[in-house]
């Protein structure tokens, strides 16, 4: 299983490399989570550069992609190179999630015709233009397209998609290891309720 996140220039931190944390917890042994990026190398909106681990072509090769936030997203989706690539994204082959503003991305795609996302507040009136209904909650699902808004919100997406492809106890197991001490089944539970409602949905071609 590949588990692409897509990571462009200004990217968020905690939208990217929580949700690798929380997925890099699978330890099975065909189970890979990389960055995707446009070229070999991106600088975070506080300046920390990561290097490409999978091209944006591999990525919609992978059994499920999200696509991260960042502050430059408005230009991503402007970038007709890059959208072209990403229009061979198919919800029906994998699963596809946006943190925040990646739900721009996924809009712009066409993947939201008729599914409310989820973003974050900055995002929000740039989705809404887009023609997307946006809610007022933290993670929602229809079939295998996923947005989460808020960057604490990314261990629900990571969690859905661990779910999908591995099960519930592999979810609960990953978000119990990142979990604040003390606060471990509290935590574990309220991403259950978050989650749950949302993983029933058709298999993928």
């Amino acid at each position: 299983m590949h588990i692409a996140i897509l990571t462009f220039e200004g990217y968020n931190e905690l939208d990217s490399l929580i949700a690798l944390g929380v997925l890099n917890r699978v330890r099975t042994a065909d189970w890979r989570v990389t960055l995707a990026t446009p070229g070999p190398r991106v600088t975070s909106m506080n300046g920390v550069v990561v290097e490409q681990m999978s091209t944006l072509d591999e990525a919609c090769a992978a059994d499920a992609v999200i696509v991260g936030s960042g502050v430059a997203t408005r230009e991503v989706v402007e970038d007709p190179a890059i959208m072209a690539v990403l229009r061979r994204l198919d919800p029906s082959r994998r699963l596809i999630a946006a943190q925040c503003s990646g739900a721009l991305v996924l809009a712009r795609l066409g993947l939201l015709d008729g599914i409310p996302a989820c973003t974050d507040l900055s995002t929000k009136p740039w989705v809404v233009a887009a023609g997307v209904d946006v809610l007022d909650q933290p993670f929602y699902a229809k079939g295998n397209i996923a947005t989460a808004g808020g960057c604490l919100a990314s261990p629900y997406l990571a969690a859905w998609i661990i779910a999908r492809l591995e099960g519930n106890a592999a979810a609960e197991g990953a978000l119990h290891y990142v979990a604040p001490v003390g606060e471990k089944e509290e935590y574990v539970a309220r991403a259950r309720r978050t989650i749950t409602p949302y993983l029933h949905a058709p298999a993928l071609a």
